[in-house]
């Protein structure tokens, strides 16, 4: 089942946030794990943020044992007007993976 967290960022912090991000998936692009899929959104108002993580069953791979996402999620708190949130999601229909 998919796992969908939604989040703003303070507006200084944004960018910071984002750079984060292109570190865990620059991780992610060197080890390739394959435990999981996951697709970082930053929306049009460029403070909100949608994290999407579906495990796969492929391994026992982990997002969150990743140094770059632990980094990421360090100070999330201190980055955020509003927390993380994450819901439970069920897929109705995909066709293929966002790109970039």
């Amino acid at each position: 089942m998919p796992v969908v967290v939604r989040y703003r960022t303070r507006p200084e912090r944004a960018d910071e946030n984002q750079k984060l991000i292109e570190n865990v998936f620059a991780q992610l692009a060197e080890r390739q794990p394959l435990g999981f899929t996951y697709t970082a959104l930053r929306l049009d108002d460029g403070t909100s943020f949608v994290h999407v993580v579906t495990e796969t069953g492929a391994g026992g791979d982990s997002l969150a044992d990743l140094p770059a996402f632990q980094d990421f999620v360090a100070e999330i708190a201190d980055r955020c007007v509003e927390a993380p949130v994450a819901s439970g999601a069920a897929v109705v229909g995909a066709y293929r993976a966002p790109d970039a």
